[in-house]
């Protein structure tokens, strides 16, 4: 109890000092510093990892997971097939700045309550008392579904940058489904292997590769803008659902509280850099059609090959994209092994799951099993990026309902060291009509006049999550979840 009252000045919005006066002191590489630990404390949850992160690496971490201007290349057939160049260009900046509303609402929540749990940690704090628990246990689902897609979606994408390198050295090579499937196991294992024997390297391995990836931006623009001739939604909110995978790292990061500062400076450097790609791609493309016929299957990778003429050239600047995307793969798979470990931890999902690496074992499984659909149809299984997104963006809807309710009825927030104060509730309500918009967005077809092979069945996926989430939850979720709400300690 001597804690709980040491920090009750800091949960009154005052500084919080150790017993030596400093303010924020470091305790110890586990802990990490007195303010990591009066959150903890406040939030009823122990210590169970190591705040290996700091401030460089959580960056990196953030920045490397969306890897947004890597992510407009290889996402290109998509944007291009609907709306062309333009739509590519401006539905990406539209989507940037509306996503920047969405960003400072979940950054100053972050901020607020730095725990792995995310969104559906906010709404059980933030939600009115006689819908807390359904609405947190909701949100923990959708999370779940969210990230569970977003690994298969990068694993994929990997896969087939691979298979392009193949076709770009063999023409004569024709990808076969079951061969792209084995492609995104392989990677798999890589992010297996980091995501287990080498955990404790992540911070090291995720320092390293964003300055790749700053590289790496040069590598490729630089080419496109001195050699070149001439310089729809739901693909452009797919690179910025992820924003806020550094809280659900907050628990391994030394000084939790510049978790939001992160996530706002990923959401406007990712975003920038990327505009600056999605305009310089769009220059460089020339005949569109020619570019979606390609046989590489990959856009971007013809666009190299026609950029520098030379099948060398496009094979570095590849394979300088595939390493970016593998260790994107390696981030969303620890984000997504967090999520999971914090919801059952909650008795969101079986407690058999109570440790991290089994986390990362039922993620593994999820993948494997999402991967085999890439053998029935890779239309189909391309429409578990709207899923993904769908999932993302309802569960990001409703805690910045949440918050925005309460700042409505002029009910007292959580101090936070990122405040959006005056602005909150403008700032939210911006976010929330423009998550409404990208919603709608999520479950159109991918193409006009869609045939029963075309039409985007991520709205029958999504609604069995939600039917089956609130089934469970009458029948069993109510009797055993109470909502991270209820550990947590009020000074």
């Amino acid at each position: 109890m001597e804690d709980i009252k040491a920090a009750e000045p800091h949960i009154q919005g005052e500084p919080f000092y150790s017993e030596d006066g400093k303010s924020n002191a470091l305790i110890s590489e586990n802990e990490g510093t007195t303010a990591d630990k009066h959150d903890m404390l406040r939030m009823g949850k122990r210590q169970e990892t190591h705040r290996n992160f700091r401030h460089i690496t959580i960056l990196g971490f953030c920045m490397v997971i969306l890897s947004t201007w890597e992510a407009i290349l290889s996402t290109a057939v998509f944007a291009l097939g609907n709306g062309g160049t333009a739509g590519l260009i401006w539905g990406y900046l539209i989507v940037m700045i509306g996503f920047g509303f969405v960003v400072a609402s979940l950054a100053e929540m972050a901020s607020m309550a730095p725990t792995s749990g995310g969104q559906y940690h906010w709404v059980s704090e933030f939600a009115p008392p006689s819908c807390q628990r359904f609405l947190s246990y909701l949100v923990g689902w959708l999370g779940v579904l969210g990230w569970q897609t977003a690994a298969a979606t990068v694993l994929y994408l990997a896969g087939k940058q691979i298979q392009a390198l193949i076709v770009l050295h063999n023409l004569s090579y024709t990808p076969k489904a079951w061969q792209g499937t084995l492609l995104i196991w392989s990677v798999l294992l890589i992010c297996l292997a980091f995501n287990t024997f080498f955990s404790n390297k992540l911070p090291l391995v995720e320092g390293v590769i964003i300055i790749l990836y700053l590289v790496g931006f040069f590598a490729v623009i630089i080419p496109l803008w001195v050699i070149g001739d001439r310089m729809g939604l739901t693909r452009a909110a797919s690179c910025f659902v992820g924003i806020k995978a550094g809280a659900y790292i907050a628990k391994e990061v030394r000084n939790a509280a510049y978790i939001p500062r992160a996530i706002m400076w990923t959401w406007l450097g990712n975003g920038l850099l990327r505009w600056i790609m999605a305009i310089t791609f769009c220059f460089c493309v020339g005949d569109t059609m020619s570019i979606l016929m390609t046989p590489l299957g990959s856009p971007h990778i013809q666009v190299f090959v026609n950029t520098t003429g030379s099948i060398a050239g496009a094979t570095a600047l590849t394979v300088l994209m595939l390493v970016i995307a593998i260790f994107a793969c390696v981030a969303v798979m620890a984000t997504n092994s967090r999520q999971l470990f914090a919801f059952a931890r909650d008795n969101g999902v079986s407690p058999t799951l109570g440790v991290p690496l089994n986390s990362v074992y039922i993620t593994i499984v999820f993948v494997l099993l999402l991967s085999l659909i890439n053998l029935g149809s890779e239309v189909a299984f391309m429409q578990v990026v709207s899923l993904g997104v769908a999932a993302m963006v309802t569960s990001y809807l409703i805690s910045i309902c949440c918050v925005a309710l309460k700042r409505i009825r002029g009910e007292p927030l959580l101090a936070s060291q990122f405040n959006l104060g005056r602005w909150g509730l403008p700032i939210n309500i911006i976010a929330i009509v423009f998550l409404l918009f990208i919603w709608l967005f999520c479950f159109f077809p991918s193409a006009s006049h869609p045939t029963v092979a075309d039409m985007n069945w991520a709205s029958l996926g999504y609604g069995i999550v939600i039917i089956f989430a609130v089934v469970y939850f009458v029948f069993r979720g109510r009797h055993v979840y109470v909502g991270p709400v209820e550990y947590t300690r009020r000074g």
